[in-house]
């Protein structure tokens, strides 16, 4: 597979003067404010409108706009503007503009605000939280909304500002993870910010102005600057924990097209469409953005240099990354390299439908080989462990699927070319599509699909239930394979991702896609810390078991392929060994033995005596025992992890 070279990439792009005019779209200074807009230059009419308030009420002030250059217009609104809220019209309907970067209620209009003052005391110190690798990386997927909303002594339920509470910090920090991945904060148009005491719900996939934090999760929509100041305040929060904060973006669509502010400021640039002339629809939400134009991927480089710029963000999650194309996502790598080459980029190596240019163009998960230092969620272990995405009822290993061995061994390695990988007998890719095994997100769950508990519930069959309710049996055989399947992703040299409220026994009353249920299927339940105390435990210890031991996260190819040997095992097992102190670990060797099979099974190992670490559901890094000889016994449905 022919690589890109990233040289000469950002050459592509219109010069870096041209780019300023464009998409500094409102320049505020005392005496004037200066408004400028990328339009067609056949405009008939383009006009800034300027208002008192960010909803309702008449223009106070309505400005012409002239072409200054190619496909530029500009104008000149005279006078101290601070407070005043603006739109620009191209005779589409009125919008705040593409690059907004603060807005009123509902993102309506645009804000004339100063961004200095809307930081945090001591913002000017705010550092990122260091990490050598990807590997390194614990990533916790959250809904802002899904984990405080039902948190009893939670101050700002559904905010934000629930993220720089106590209890939120000391629950993650416990918990081990190191980097947030909040699902989308951007503004987006499906909740309505003057209604929120109605708490519709959404996960916010619906973009709106893309370079604002949503009204929704701040204490006072109606002030544009209260928003950004309590993201901030955020971000300061968990960076001050140690932790990264990754933003989930989506600039393969917009919410619809001739609402959306690119097409109401240049109508049909920024969209793909089909030979027979239809909007595209590789996203599966009616459009599809072509970041192959220079200047829609100029917008996309730019707004992920503003949010690391403004809010100093550690990673991006490109939602349905194989919409967009590798030349683009190369270039957005290449400038972040120069920013931080510690920003972790990854995203869904997929689109939801044919696109409007070749796969073969597109950041899929097969052309991951060709944009180094980008990551892609792996569904070969994902679904080999729990069942396929399109099928609720059908189960993966855990729940008795043949076949599934070599899909998880797969995941294991990372997801990159290894000896001991038939890859006839992986599940979806019949190569290996990571070069270094921090290509890979390794995962079991995340917002999208059922979580994993339900999963479980739906595909395991000694997990049915007619009464709705797992007798005492069920939930001791449900726990044991939820910790299997997590041991399973924390001990693979991918970088590992679970979703938030995992750690509790989440579930969501099996709801497959809850992008707008109510908050009574969303929320988490804080209440299983108490009920089921032994998995918050179990997902801790495992979590530190990773981030003590160098071995589990080599981060490169050539070690994992050097230090990580399969062992035989039977159908339902996959066990490995980590050998020769990989990684320069304390444990000379390690061995993980993850059982699927309803029977205890018998290993053969090395001959050495051993240290068990893990065992029945039981994590301790002192040891739990010893064993002398060269076999193991594996209880059923559990792992068992000893060292020497």
């Amino acid at each position: 597979m022919k690589k890109l070279i990233l040289t000469g990439l950002m050459a592509a792009l219109l010069p870096k003067a041209a780019v300023a005019q464009v998409f500094n779209e409102m320049s505020y200074a005392p005496e004037k404010t200066t408004f400028t807009l990328f339009a067609p230059d056949d405009a008939k009419s383009v006009k800034v409108r300027i208002y008192k308030d960010g909803l309702g009420g008449k223009a106070a002030k309505t400005v012409k706009m002239i072409r200054s250059g190619k496909e530029t217009w500009t104008a000149e609104v005279k006078g101290d503007m601070l407070g005043k809220f603006y739109t620009f019209d191209v005779g589409r309907g009125e919008c705040a503009g593409v690059f907004a970067k603060a807005v009123g209620v509902n993102g309506q209009r645009g804000a004339i605000i100063r961004m200095d003052e809307t930081n945090p005391a001591g913002w000017a110190n705010d550092v990122r939280p260091v990490t050598k690798s990807p590997s390194d990386l614990v990533i916790y997927e959250m809904h802002h909304r899904d984990f405080s909303i039902a948190r009893p002594d939670a101050q700002y339920k559904g905010k934000f500002l629930a993220l720089t509470e106590p209890w939120a910090i000391d629950h993650l920090k416990k918990l081990g993870v190191n980097a947030i991945h909040i699902l989308p904060s951007y503004d987006y148009g499906s909740v309505d910010e003057t209604r929120l005491a109605d708490n519709k719900y959404n996960w916010g996939y619906d973009p709106m102005n893309y370079n604002v934090p949503e009204g929704g999760y701040s204490t006072d929509p109606y002030q544009p600057a209260v928003r950004i100041k309590e993201f901030k305040q955020m971000v300061q929060a968990l960076h001050k924990a140690g932790i990264r904060v990754i933003l989930d973006v989506v600039y393969n669509h917009t919410f619809d097209i001739d609402h959306s502010n690119f097409q109401r400021t240049y109508p049909d640039y920024y969209y793909r469409k089909t030979q027979d002339g239809h909007y595209s629809n590789g996203s599966g939400c009616g459009n599809e953005t072509a970041s192959e134009k220079p200047m829609m991927r100029q917008f996309m480089l730019q707004s992920v240099k503003y949010w690391i710029d403004e809010y100093h963000i550690d990673g991006f999650r490109f939602d349905l990354m194989g919409v967009h194309d590798i030349q683009t996502m190369n270039a957005i790598r290449q400038m972040v390299n120069d920013i931080d080459p510690t920003i972790f980029i990854y995203g869904e190596g997929w689109s939801a439908g044919g696109c409007g240019i070749p796969n073969e163009l597109l950041g899929m998960k097969a052309n991951i080989p060709q944009m180094p230092q980008i990551a892609a969620f792996s569904d070969e272990i994902r679904d080999a462990l729990r069942g396929p995405f399109d099928n609720d009822t059908k189960p993966g290993i855990l729940g008795g699927a043949p076949d599934m061995e070599e899909s998880v061994k797969f995941g294991i390695v990372g997801c990159i070319q290894h000896p001991q990988v038939d890859m006839q007998k992986v599940n979806y890719s019949k190569q290996p599509w990571a070069l270094e095994p921090t290509q890979m997100i390794s995962y079991v769950s995340c917002h999208d699909d059922m979580c994993l508990v339900d999963r479980l519930k739906a595909s395991v069959p000694l997990l049915q239930t007619k009464k709705g309710k797992l007798s005492n049996s069920q939930m001791d055989e449900l726990i044991r394979l939820d910790l299997l399947a997590q041991t399973a992703v924390f001990t693979s040299q991918g970088v590992p991702f679970m979703l938030s409220g995992e750690e509790l026994l989440r579930d969501k009353k099996g709801v497959h896609n809850s992008y707008e249920s109510p908050d009574s299927i969303n929320h988490l339940e804080w209440s299983n810390l108490k009920r089921y105390p032994q998995v918050l435990e179990y997902y801790q210890r495992l979590i530190a078991l990773r981030a003590h031991h160098p071995a589990f996260r080599l981060g490169n190819a050539d070690l994992v392929r050097k230090h990580l040997e399969f062992l035989d095992a039977p159908k339902q097992v996959v066990a490995f060994r980590l050998k020769n102190y990989a990684g320069r670990d304390d444990w000379r060797n390690i061995i993980v033995v993850l059982n699927a099979s309803l029977q205890p099974q018998t290993i053969a190992v090395p001959q050495s005596t051993y240290t068990e670490v893990c065992c029945d559901g039981v994590i301790n890094e002192a040891g739990l025992g010893t064993i002398s000889g060269d076999k193991v016994v594996v209880s059923s449905q559990s792992a068992l992890i000893i060292h020497d």
